[in-house]
């Protein structure tokens, strides 16, 4: 086994390195880097002063070229080289590549280009709210769908099994952020109750409030994201675990433990559970990690949630290249490490898998 995880750590270096190097082309060749961001702010700005009859110049040397940036005639080159200087675009391609990945090495994300602030500060200041939704989704998930799966299993076939099984459906395939809407309308002061809050993880005066109504006033606060989310969270476990559990009650070992008269039960727990949970437990790293940071951008703008998923978002938006390719670098590598793990968890629930006759 020390040998197969020395080999799979071995193997991230290439593949983070593979990763961040087609991320790294392909921004190379999108348009609207972040020189362009400011050239358009500065031109948007001089077309207000124009209307609003301020004139003025913003910046000298009026007759340049502007480094041959679309929008960018009439501001100064020298303003342009500097402009490429301050995001370290004075460099070629090749040289800007190695020196990230040099400092990605070393954990160090640099600043970002529009928030005066470091990348790992402002990783580290929206992740109370990814976490909150990331784990209290998978708490409850977890704790809806295994128990759902295994009666579902049990009684296949059934009335509740069929209209259980409708319902899943329906909830998974409707988008989300329409539910989230339709919550707010009901639940939120939009047509009929005003029962819960639309902004942010906690109240104003949250620092005032003792630490059971801290408490309160938080799931206050997440009550509608978190059922949001759960729409469609529980669909792939519950019926996952459904079927595990079908294919082992059907095995050899389960008919023999009925006939020495165990109780069914005890046949479902005792026996069953160990060998139908494999894949879901196998799986738990992987679906730890994905809560934080897939599936929640639309519910964080609907509830006014700042997170990861709307600071990626904005980046691109703004194209904040050192919080792109941090947030990229940071997930991918936490991804290769959570697949990793999730390997040697199969290996502990079930002995009998053995990656080391394998090939990596």
């Amino acid at each position: 086994m020390g040998a197969y995880i020395l080999r799979r750590l071995l193997l991230m270096i290439p593949t983070i390195v593979g990763i961040m190097a087609i991320s790294f082309a392909v921004v190379q060749f999108a348009p609207g880097g972040p020189v362009e961001q400011v050239i358009a702010d500065l031109t948007n700005a001089a077309g207000s002063d124009r209307l609003s009859g301020t004139g003025g110049d913003l910046v000298p040397g009026s007759g340049g070229e502007g480094g041959g940036y679309r929008g960018a005639q009439g501001l100064d080159p020298e303003f342009i080289a500097k402009l490429e200087k301050q995001f370290g675009f004075d460099k070629p391609p090749l040289e800007r590549f190695l020196t990230m990945m040099w400092n990605y090495a070393r954990f160090d994300f640099g600043e970002s280009f529009f928030r005066n602030t470091s990348v790992i500060d402002l990783i580290i200041e929206k992740m109370p709210v990814s976490i909150s939704l990331g784990v209290w989704i998978l708490i409850f998930s977890y704790l809806i769908s295994i128990p759902l799966g295994v009666k579902k299993a049990v009684s296949d076939g059934s009335t509740f099994d069929v209209w259980t099984s409708g319902i899943i459906i329906i909830g998974y395939a409707v988008p989300s952020f329409l539910f989230a809407i339709l919550l707010i309308v009901i639940f939120a002061g939009g047509s009929f109750f005003d029962w819960f809050p639309l902004r942010g993880l906690v109240s104003d005066n949250f620092h005032e409030l003792s630490w059971w109504q801290k408490i309160l006033d938080y799931f206050w606060h997440m009550t509608l994201p978190l059922i949001t989310l759960l729409l469609s969270a529980f669909a792939t476990t519950t019926l996952l675990t459904k079927n595990s559990f079908i294919d082992e009650i059907k095995k050899q070992y389960v008919t023999t433990a009925r006939a020495k008269g165990l109780t069914e039960r005890r046949v479902l727990y005792g026996h069953v559970f160990r060998n139908a949970m494999l894949i879901i437990i196998a799986g738990f790293p992987g679906a730890f990690i994905s809560a934080f940071f897939t599936g929640s951008l639309l519910i964080e703008y609907i509830f006014s949630l700042d997170g990861l998923g709307r600071l990626g978002y904005d980046a691109v938006v703004k194209r904040d290249y050192p919080i792109v390719f941090a947030t990229l670098y940071i997930f991918s590598l936490m991804g290769l490490f959570v697949s990793l793990i999730s390997d040697l968890i199969y290996t502990w629930v079930d002995p009998r898998i053995d990656f080391e006759r394998r090939d990596v």
